[in-house]
């Protein structure tokens, strides 16, 4: 694919989502270029991008336009790298992982709405995931959009939750598929974080329900009390119509917004 002008957005859903086309990723990007596919992001909070054949190099290049990269932590097979795998093939062999492998048992916890790195005291702006192999069939990723599960809590609701704090960590997460999966090495590296339960968009304003299955408890609340508020959001923002489901091509790139999108694999 080569630049022949301006980049197309074309809405994926009516809430959410755009298909940005008329631009190749796989190439370095000017800041003239990319600007318009900030804005895009900031805009609609997922991004796909189609028929970009991408290797680690390349994607690296695009991931380091959005600003600095993570290291990977312990518990992915790809740890020490910048980046995660996401997959039933064994790295190093290329054959397919056993489903009672810890390596597949841990991954079970991506069935679970998340915001990637909620957990971490900075969390991740951006996730940037390609299709490299695909399945025939099956294997969608899901997102939902917090904005409007934002706007559609109650008024009073909405003032309850403002000013309260909810602890994240990999821990509760993971513990939800198997308690104890987590190496005491991984517990170490990700210490508990406090993290408001919206996010503001720097550039509209727009507020997103910031929750997922990272989110532990509320801060000074009675643990029961806190766990069944955050019951309560899950099943509030978890509606059909805020919604997206996406079935991948390899060569397909997608970008979301982690403060404004919660996402899962199926």
């Amino acid at each position: 694919m080569r630049n022949t002008g301006p980049i197309k957005v074309k809405k994926l859903h009516p809430l959410f989502g755009a298909e940005v086309s008329g631009i190749d990723i796989t190439r370095p990007l000017s800041a003239r270029e990319f600007g318009p596919i900030r804005a895009a992001f900031e805009e609609h909070s997922v991004l796909l991008f189609r028929d970009q054949p991408m290797d680690d190099d390349k994607q690296a290049q695009f991931s380091e336009l959005w600003g600095p990269l993570e290291t990977t932590g312990s518990a992915n097979p790809a740890a020490g790298t910048k980046f995660q795998r996401q997959s039933n093939l064994d790295i190093k062999t290329g054959e397919a992982i056993a489903p009672d492998d810890m390596r597949m048992i841990y991954q079970k916890a991506n069935y679970f709405w998340h915001s990637d790195s909620s957990f971490k005291r900075i969390p991740s702006l951006c996730s940037i995931l390609t299709a490299r192999i695909c399945p025939p069939e099956g294997g969608n990723t899901e997102f939902l959009c917090m904005r409007a599960a934002w706007e559609a809590l109650p008024a009073a609701l909405k003032a309850t939750v403002a000013p309260l704090i909810a602890e994240h960590a990999l821990e509760y997460s993971r513990n939800r598929v198997q308690k104890g999966i987590l190496s005491a090495k991984t517990l170490a590296e990700l210490p508990p974080v406090k993290q408001r339960l919206y996010q503001d968009n720097p550039i509209n304003g727009r507020r997103a329900l910031y929750i997922g299955a990272h989110a532990g408890f509320i801060v000074d609340w009675p643990k029961a009390t806190g766990e069944a508020l955050l019951f309560e959001l899950s099943q509030r923002a978890d509606q059909p119509e805020f919604r997206l489901s996406h079935a991948w091509r390899e060569g397909d790139v997608i970008v979301w917004d982690n403060r404004a999108i919660l996402h899962r694999a199926t």
